[in-house]
């Protein structure tokens, strides 16, 4: 169970929990270059039409509310803080049992990193994240190619996670966006005008 789905009054057991100075897991990933924008493209690198997400604009659409959704459970942002922290960690060489030249060269016998990964993503979305995961991580979209050895999978545990739920939860958002189209292309009616000093007959 995701703490985010827990009710208020069970979070509050030793009192009120003041979280208005926490800092947002949006903002720490900005301050990485992994701004909404660049996850959603990268999840657009795979996408494949569906029922529900037939369009990538659907698509980004769904994502992105999937995306939300992810983020605002805290558990979920402190592993993909402590994934950040462990690259971040690699990178100077302070990981324990490695050196930064063996972090670097991101070798087959290091697993931790996606271990991460699918863990990420199967939080989000279930055993069906792990498929999206692993489509992600084989690939690698976008920014996915880019990134170190603990972040890519990180990034790609996250996306798998929220593009599983776009397509399994997305199923009614194809009908509902061609009727706000429908409503936006739809003539308005033009009322007659009566003439000046009469009534309308």
């Amino acid at each position: 169970m995701k703490l985010s789905n827990i009710k208020n009054e069970k979070k509050k057991k030793n009192g009120e929990v003041d979280n208005s100075y926490t800092i947002g897991i949006m903002k720490v990933l900005e301050e990485a270059d992994l701004s909404e924008e660049v996850l959603v493209s990268t999840a657009m690198g795979l996408f494949v039409p569906h029922p529900g997400v037939e369009t990538q604009e659907i698509a980004e659409s769904v994502f992105k509310r999937e995306l939300k959704h992810a983020l605002s459970d805290p558990n979920l942002c402190i592993l993909l803080y402590a994934g950040m922290l462990l690259e971040k960690a690699g990178e100077k060489g302070e990981l324990p049992g490695m050196n930064k030249e063996t972090f670097n060269k991101d070798l087959t016998f290091l697993i931790v990193d996606e271990v991460i990964g699918m863990s990420i993503a199967k939080y989000i979305s279930g055993d069906k994240g792990i498929f999206e995961y692993v489509r992600f991580d084989k690939i690698k979209p976008g920014i996915l190619s880019k990134l170190g050895p603990f972040m890519d999978d990180v990034i790609a545990g996250l996306i798998g996670g929220a593009s599983a739920n776009m397509y399994s939860r997305g199923k009614d958002d194809g009908s509902k966006h061609e009727k706000k189209k429908a409503k936006k292309t739809k003539p308005k009616k033009v009322l007659k005008k009566s003439k000046a000093g009469g009534f309308a007959g």
